[in-house]
């Protein structure tokens, strides 16, 4: 499956962003999602992952209250609403998708095997 990630930008602390993933080119409703964040000098961390069926998802404590992970099976596309940003938030995001992966591998980025290209968040203090 190909992903598309949009709706990253320039927004003050305290604000909001929503993200988008869309995918195409594979069954979209049969894959496990996730979101995944990397700051410059920094190793790509887990944010949030949500199970095909939208039955489980997963938070980085960093993030647990703030973030939301939701998904659109009917229009193949996946969304992290961000409220309450930080300047730590900063970072480049990407949106990632593979068939069922185990619950220890959740958090664990070589777990899937789709990636888009990312999109950049910038939270100014």
């Amino acid at each position: 499956v190909q992903l598309q990630a949009s709706g990253g930008g320039l927004v003050q602390a305290g604000g909001s962003l929503r993200l988008s993933c869309a995918a195409a080119g594979g069954t979209f409703s049969r894959y496990d999602v996730a979101w995944f964040r990397q700051a410059p000098g920094k190793e790509r961390e887990f944010v949030s992952a949500m199970r095909w069926n939208g039955g489980h998802t997963y938070y980085a404590d960093s993030v647990k209250g703030r973030f939301t992970i939701s998904r659109d099976n009917t229009k193949t596309t996946m969304f992290l609403q961000m409220n309450s940003l930080k300047p730590e938030d900063s970072a480049v995001y990407y949106c990632a998708a593979t068939s069922r992966v185990i619950l220890s591998a959740v958090r664990i980025a070589s777990s899937y095997a789709s990636w888009g290209q990312g999109t950049q968040v910038t939270v100014s203090s």
